[in-house]
């Protein structure tokens, strides 16, 4: 072949990019391509990690990578035309978008390559008997296990660039939303993974429920965007003291991705139907944002995510219970936040887990409520991650901290929304409906 499109989508590396590495292997010369699509905007706490990974994923090219702004497939058909590309390489994902995307390459006179990459192990390689993806984690995770994996892929050590063509400049990056945010790109993941794997791997089944500790590896960021191949952090993991309740939290990555990848449609919609209304709670939803609700967990972790564009697992997890199931607030209103500042904020992640608290998604015990009292008491219960992120309680200690409505209130500090045991009731019975 003597000419190949490499496009780039969520994959912004060059260490095991299967696309990058048999493009490299097939052609004689390869065009590595990133189209902005502007009729998607980014929140700017993603976009600035975006463009941070392009700036890196440049330099890793030599300088050669390709920028244009427009539609995907017209962009990419654009550049084939002018260099007289044969083929497309890009790495299969599951959104609605990309797979739109990949359908109306595929209906052009071009030949389309789409590879793996963009998990451990491929949507739809893992099947159940008699379905076309898996609804319950367990028994996915051990077939997961068990699965041998794809070689891991090196960097190409060159890759000859047609020349003469327009590069195209990066935009400027935008002022982010949480002044907290990590830097972008394949080298700045590359270090953080080589550091967590020596110092924070050995203790992640003792710390990563651990708010305080902050033990979880912060790779979120980096797995989202692709500069690091999710299987090659699998590989390197493997096999380490630690290493098998952190492969179980990639095994939930790559299940979310494999539900998305055959129910597109559950990033929007109910992926188990709900008979009970939502509620339309404005002035709830809105305390909520800003960790103004009362109690003093959910309003940490809150806090948390508009600083850092980042929050703890274990925080993702009680936020949502209580907006769903005490506020009885739709679920689609907190994934949209959470989209907002995430800079990890991945469709089938996201949707997959605020589902799975609002107990309309692939969980076999769709009723249970994360009592958020119960739960900082059992997960951060000296009160540091709530002193951390909730500065009125800060000099507080004691029952008191967990739940200050009990003593009459903190000055300056909100009472509660709801009563949790009565609003927990609540929903149990509109369930039961």
């Amino acid at each position: 072949m003597r000419r190949a499109v490499v496009l780039f989508t969520r994959d912004l590396r060059i260490h095991d990019h299967p696309a990058l590495a048999a493009a490299a292997a097939r052609a004689e010369s390869v065009v590595p391509l990133f189209v902005l699509d502007e009729r998607i905007p980014a929140p700017p706490n993603r976009l600035r990690f975006l463009l941070q990974s392009l700036a890196d994923l440049r330099r890793s090219l030599g300088g050669t990578l390709v920028v244009r702004r427009g539609d995907p497939v017209a962009e990419t058909m654009r550049i084939v035309g002018e260099t007289g590309a044969e083929a497309v390489f890009l790495s299969a994902d599951v959104s609605m978008y990309a797979q739109e995307r990949e359908r109306r390459l595929a209906a052009e006179r071009v030949e389309l390559r789409a590879l793996p990459g963009v998990t451990v192990v491929p949507p739809g390689e893992l099947l159940p008997a008699g379905a076309d993806h898996f609804r319950v984690f367990t028994p996915y995770w051990r077939r997961w296990a068990e699965t041998e994996l794809r070689p891991v892929h090196r960097a190409p050590r060159r890759l000859p660039v047609p020349s003469g063509l327009a590069l195209g400049r990066l935009p400027s990056r935008p002022a982010a939303q949480s002044p907290l945010l990590p830097e972008g790109g394949e080298a700045a993941g590359r270090r953080r993974l080589a550091s967590w794997l020596r110092t924070g791997l050995p203790r992640y089944g003792e710390l990563h429920d651990d708010l305080a500790a902050d033990g979880t590896s912060r790779l979120s960021p980096y797995l989202h965007f692709g500069c690091l191949s999710p299987r090659e952090v699998a590989g390197r993991a493997a096999g380490r003291p630690g290493a098998e309740p952190f492969l179980r939290q990639l095994a939930w990555r790559d299940f979310f991705h494999q539900l998305l990848a055959a129910r597109p449609e559950a990033s929007r919609e109910d992926y188990r139907r709900r008979l009970a209304p939502w509620h339309d709670d404005p002035e709830g939803l809105a305390a909520w944002k800003e960790g103004r609700t009362g109690i003093p967990l959910v309003d940490a972790g809150m806090r948390q995510l508009a600083a850092e564009g980042w929050l703890h697992k274990r925080a993702r997890l009680v936020v949502a219970s209580f907006l769903t199931k005490h506020l009885s607030v739709d679920w689609r209103s907190g994934a949209a936040h959470f989209a907002e500042l995430l800079v990890d904020g991945d469709v089938a992640q996201n949707s997959g887990n605020w589902q799975w608290a609002a107990g309309t998604g692939a969980d076999t015990r769709p009723n249970r409520i994360l009592n958020p009292v119960l739960q900082a008491r059992r997960y951060d219960p000296r009160g540091e991650y709530v002193c951390r992120w909730v500065e009125e309680l800060a000099d507080v200690s004691g029952p008191v901290l967990f739940e200050p409505w009990r003593r009459g209130g903190v000055p300056g500090y909100p009472p509660p929304l709801v009563d949790l045991a009565e609003s927990a009731s609540a929903w149990r019975r509109s369930s039961a409906q």
